[in-house]
């Protein structure tokens, strides 16, 4: 499926990625690269991995280690703005290890928005969560609806929004805050995707009772939805990088140095609310294989979950979304088929 989007003029630019060689972040620097943007990457390999930033500007090592950090910026003076995607994403785990959580996401992220602020750079894309939502009524939400995060890992978002606004308004720093919906589906020219061979979120435990013969359990079918089950807004992985790429572009559009705001927020969905029950139908479309599939209670953090109205988002960013759920879903089979005996260490 091709890319629809008219491109504009690629203008030069360097910019950070923290947490570059992880599943979201690694596509976005291919999507900077393959845009003329030259990406610098900074990950500690702790769930990200080392391919997925070969033959691309790499430094290993924390994003809360200052002299790295200081390092980076004197090696690239021209970096012109920071993406900040380094976290742990693993809700069920963050409910058992809340502190690991914390540290991670909060506690590390104040050192490198301190080392980023300290070295001059002014612009910040943070990679937050849909997950900090309270479901409105109809599950749909914007930009403006009302917060109720309910794990640990999407407080730590909630948190580190308001830290970073309040940052905006102490120090010379603008922020946009991508709320992401579910990221499915791989770079489309496999140079990247998911880097857990069996990953929590709904399509790899798919992928996963696929391949071991097992039956797929739908965890939680009493929500008030349409069939009972929760509710989605997947968005291709490539899409939500080239969402980046733009807010890139455009960033002193959206926000403007010296403007009346220094903090926005976008959200970075498909705009389509898609169940559990119908996601598995459309992933057995994809396969064309039998699947058991059972009913099960919800897990631990579980919520109904929601979809967003995308107005805010295409206004700000010419941008829309190219791929469909099932193109993501036959990315992930296409990605998981070809690299599951490298991702489990074979």
């Amino acid at each position: 499926m091709g890319h629809k989007h008219a491109v504009g003029r690629v203008l030069p630019m360097k910019v950070l990625i923290a947490g570059g060689a992880g599943f979201i972040g690694s596509t976005v620097a291919s999507a900077c690269l393959d845009s003329g943007i030259t990406p610098v990457i900074v990950d500690n390999l702790v769930t990200g991995r080392a391919e997925y930033v070969r033959d691309r500007l790499f430094y290993e090592g924390d994003i809360a280690d200052g002299a790295l950090i200081d390092r980076i910026f004197a090696d690239h003076p021209d970096i012109a703005a920071v993406v900040h995607a380094a976290a742990l994403i693993v809700v069920p785990e963050s409910v058992s290890e809340p502190l690991r959580y914390y540290r991670e996401n909060v506690a590390k992220s104040l050192e490198l928005i301190s080392h980023v602020t300290r070295n001059g750079c002014q612009r910040y894309l943070f990679s937050s969560s849909a997950s900090i939502y309270a479901p409105g009524a109809d599950f749909t939400v914007d930009e403006t609806s009302a917060l109720r995060p309910e794990s640990p890992y999407a407080r730590t978002k909630a948190v580190m929004e308001w830290v970073l606004e309040d940052c905006t308004n102490a120090y010379d720093l603008r922020v946009i805050s991508l709320r992401y919906f579910n990221p499915i589906g791989a770079d489309p020219k496999m140079r990247t995707g998911p880097q857990h061979p069996q990953p929590s979120h709904l399509l790899g435990r798919l992928i996963s009772a696929l391949d071991a013969g097992e039956e797929f359990h739908i965890t939680g079918t009493d929500w008030p939805t349409r069939d009972g089950s929760g509710i989605r807004d997947f968005i291709h992985v490539w899409d939500l990088a080239r969402a980046h790429v733009e807010a890139l572009r455009r960033f002193d559009e959206v926000l403007p140095a010296g403007g009346a705001s220094s903090y926005d927020v976008l959200n970075l969905g498909s705009g389509t609310g898609t169940t559990v029950r119908e996601f598995v139908a459309a992933f057995q479309r994809v396969v064309d294989r039998p699947l058991r599939v059972s009913d099960a209670p919800s897990r631990p953090g579980d919520v109904v979950g929601s979809y967003t109205r995308t107005d805010k988002a295409a206004a700000a960013l010419d941008w829309s979304c190219d791929y469909t759920v099932e193109d993501g879903i036959r990315h992930s089979l296409e990605w998981s088929s070809t690299h599951r005996r490298q991702l489990l260490g074979e």
